[in-house]
């Protein structure tokens, strides 16, 4: 009689032995646009461009049948123009490069007006938007140190100009709610915290991730000329109710699906139902870091195909769920809306 084998879970890669429809999709259908990419500075190791050769990633654009790309990596100021001049002034009509504001001002009196100020020139200069990320209502801080929340009144001069300028919001608030409980044996995130504990918010210097979706909401509500996309599926991909509860209250709210396929594709049926219903406030993005043709291969099998349980993920083993994902097998005429139509219509430089 055979011992047992008990390996320890990291070591764990099991076969699946399903014999189900495969339906490889080598390029988009139709035209599509990445409306979540990182293709700047801000976020690499080595403070180096994370697409080293422009036109080695137009190529791949082209054999992918990628339009075009919204860059999120703009910043402010030098860097701002550098992005703008390597990507947007470049390749007119392929991308679109949205800037970030300064958020140490925070710790500044008149900060929201401060705020604005700097909204205004980066548009001024040629960003197609405005990229906001978890760090509000995370990290940044006021002068009393206090968490800034987006619902801050302070902060209304900030959103207002948005909406002046005519330009949307990339907001990105919270994070996946297994980040805000115990990295323990319960929580399905657990791999990814322990290669990422600084993405662990589940300690009391952190808000709920409740009041950080009551603060965005709240900014949605308040700022009804000001049109807000909720990326990550909204930031609440595990409750697609919240996303259409949002969708059906705020003409001004829109979502996007970047770097949430993990969540979508194990609900496929709730995730097709929600782009049915609201196929103009949905846009397709990826969030790769660099862009990479295998990853836009999986997410076009997941918007194009109904084949069911492969893999969401090239990781081994998929750092954002040991599951598999389904496809939406979307209709013609929402993949050109979520694919293209509202991508163009919310950033019209790319048409």
């Amino acid at each position: 009689m055979s011992m047992p084998y008990d390996p320890p879970l990291s070591t764990y890669r099991p076969i699946s032995q399903l014999n189900v429809p495969v339906h490889e999709v080598e390029r988009a259908t139709l035209p599509a646009v990445d409306a979540h990419i990182h293709l700047g500075r801000w976020l690499s190791d080595d403070g180096d461009w994370m697409v080293k050769d422009v036109s080695a990633l137009i190529g791949m654009m082209d054999e992918l049948n990628l339009r075009g790309m919204v860059n999120l990596d703009g910043r402010w100021g030098r860097e701002l123009a550098e992005n703008i001049e390597r990507y947007d002034a470049a390749h007119p009509g392929r991308f679109a490069t949205f800037c970030h504001v300064d958020w140490s001002l925070a710790a500044e009196p008149g900060f929201g007006e401060k705020l604005a100020a700097q909204l205004r020139r980066s548009v001024a200069e040629g960003a197609a938007g405005l990229k906001v990320w978890k760090d509000v209502g995370l990290r940044v801080r006021d002068h009393r140190g206090e968490l800034l929340m987006l619902d801050d009144p302070r902060l209304d001069p900030l959103w207002a100009a948005v909406g002046e300028c005519r330009v949307p919001i990339a907001l990105h608030t919270a994070d996946p709610v297994a980040f805000f409980e115990p990295a323990d044996e319960r929580n399905e995130r657990l791999e990814q915290l322990n290669a990422r504990p600084d993405w662990n918010f589940s300690g009391p210097e952190f808000p709920p991730f409740q009041r950080l979706m009551d603060a965005m909401e709240a900014m949605i509500a308040e700022h009804p000329a000001t049109t807000v996309i909720g990326v990550h599926a909204g930031c609440w991909p595990e409750n697609l109710a919240f996303a259409g509860r949002l969708l059906d209250t705020y003409p001004n709210f829109h979502i996007d699906i970047a770097a949430r396929i993990a969540e979508l594709g194990r609900q496929p049926r709730t995730a097709r139902a929600l782009m049915l219903r609201h196929p103009d406030r949905v846009l397709f993005g990826t969030d790769e870091i660099p862009p990479h043709r295998a990853v836009y291969r999986i997410h076009f099998r997941f918007m194009e195909t109904g084949d069911e349980a492969f893999a969401h993920s090239l990781d081994d083993p998929p750092q954002m769920g040991r599951w598999t994902i389904s496809g939406l097998h979307l209709p013609a005429e929402v993949l050109r809306q979520v694919y293209t139509g509202n991508a163009l219509r919310l950033v019209p430089r790319l048409a």
